[in-house]
């Protein structure tokens, strides 16, 4: 989070991030009254615990001195003194109480390369990569919800049956195809020099908090054992909305050296996530569901390096659509559409080319973002307590943290079904894909299973 010095010594550029992001029920004059106000009493508690240091050593010296009377008062004036510090201690903490939520609620400050703007529409396009010679395709592509019923590898009914709307099941080289995209995926980023983990999946609410998902996001996430509308503490357990949440906090609390940076982690993990603030949009297919899997990649980085790490790791989540061959293009986040925690971000799109939209490419299509890499500079660092010692001898600093997802699966998936779909209706599986799934070179489909298939295409 941002500091309450940070806010106290820049005010107006708080502000204007705030404008930048459109949001306006956030007041820093209240946040900075209180920090006056939290100041002024660790300012008067430190006076009167000088002055009852100062009666303190007199006492011993007038005892000594034989007048008990001046004693006595100077013992009954440091008892008065007890009671006032611990008053002023009492009402301080309060004070740091609420400053402290205040704090959690106000979003990284953008940096100054970051567009204005209010939603996605306003996002500043970069590059796209992959259109020059595009892959010839069925006239009429369908699909990947359709076209997965028909070739048995996607099963939303049953899906729906098991764990409600939203979850699906995969099925067959559908099944397949998402285990080699995720093995696909981890091999190409351990290439790159990112060190493998596989994290808890239930997460505490310090560490939701610690990366910025709590509170702003509590409607969103999955509670263990409670429910989102009560209270919640640090001894509540969510289930895991991205890998950066455990992968970054395992170094809450931890001091860093310098030599060991940058520090590169990639994690495979699950995801649920409840898609709140999302009703009524991408109710079909696979595109926006409670449950998916994705590669996360995470780095620490001194301050000085953040930028141009940045860079690169959008290089890094971009070679993994290099490989398989699907176009995509990169994105600018503006304002509006920023991330809470980051200060710069940058989205990768895939092109899926069925389901025409009006910001999709010249031959229709659409955009599904894949990864969003960001910059959360000092943010997250200050939630956790992470630090860095720039030298051994050196005092400790925050440094800055960064992730990508390498990529979302599901979505590439739907991408792979689209873009590599035959007029046939079968599926040609990326050549780089091949290996993790035995050499199989297509998907063809498999044969309905259960009475309700009688009828749908299958021999008795």
């Amino acid at each position: 989070m941002l500091s309450r010095q940070f806010v106290r010594e820049h005010p107006d550029e708080v502000r204007k991030g705030l404008a930048i992001r459109g949001i306006n029920d956030i007041d820093v004059e209240e946040i900075l009254a209180f920090d006056e106000q939290w100041r002024e009493l660790k300012s008067r508690g430190d006076d009167l615990r000088h002055e009852r240091n100062e009666i303190s050593s007199r006492i011993g010296e007038l005892k000594q001195a034989g007048n008990e009377a001046k004693a006595q008062e100077a013992i009954e004036r440091s008892q008065e003194l007890k009671a006032e510090i611990e008053g002023i201690e009492d009402r301080a903490d309060d004070l740091d109480e609420r400053l402290t939520e205040l704090l959690l609620q106000v979003p990284n400050v953008p940096q100054a390369e970051v567009p204005p703007g209010e939603d996605e529409l306003d996002n500043e396009e970069v590059r796209r990569v992959g259109f020059e010679e595009p892959r010839d395709g069925p006239d009429e592509v369908v699909p990947h919800y359709d076209l997965g019923e028909r070739l048995e590898i996607l099963d939303f009914e049953r899906g729906v049956t098991v764990s409600g709307g939203g979850f699906y099941f995969l099925k067959g080289d559908g099944a397949r195809l998402e285990h080699a995209l995720i093995q696909f995926m981890r091999d190409v980023h351990r290439e790159q020099g990112y060190r493998e983990l596989f994290p808890p999946i239930p997460v505490n609410s310090t560490s939701m908090t610690g990366t910025g998902q709590l509170p702003k996001f509590a409607d969103d996430a999955y509670r263990v054992g409670g429910h989102n509308d009560e209270p919640y503490d640090e001894d509540d357990l969510w289930l895991c909305p991205t890998a950066e949440v455990p992968v970054t906090n395992m170094y809450a609390d931890d001091t860093l050296l310098a030599d060991e940076l940058p520090l590169k982690h990639q994690a495979y993990t699950p995801n649920f996530r409840r898609e709140a603030g999302e009703h009524g949009t991408e109710t079909r297919g696979i595109v926006r569901v409670h449950q998916f899997n994705k590669v996360e990649l995470v780095n620490f980085v001194e301050p000085a390096n953040s930028d141009d790490r940045l860079e690169e790791l959008v290089g890094e989540a971009e070679a993994v659509l290099d490989r398989l061959g699907l176009p995509y293009r990169v994105t600018l986040l503006c304002g509006g559409d920023l991330t809470f925690a980051s200060a710069r971000t940058y989205d990768i799109e895939v092109w899926s080319p069925a389901d025409d939209m009006e910001y999709g490419p010249d031959r229709g299509g659409r955009w599904l973002e894949v990864s969003s890499a960001s910059n959360f500079e000092t943010f997250q660092a200050r939630r956790i307590g992470l630090r860095y010692r720039p030298e051994r001898h050196e005092s400790a600093e925050y440094l800055h943290t960064l992730n990508a997802s390498g990529v979302a699966v599901g979505r590439v998936m739907v991408a792979i079904l689209e873009y590599y779909q035959n007029p046939d209706g079968t599926v040609t599986v990326p050549e780089a894909l091949r290996p993790y799934m035995g050499g199989q070179e297509r998907i063809e489909g498999h044969e309905p299973v259960g009475e309700a298939a009688v009828g749908a295409g299958r021999k008795e």
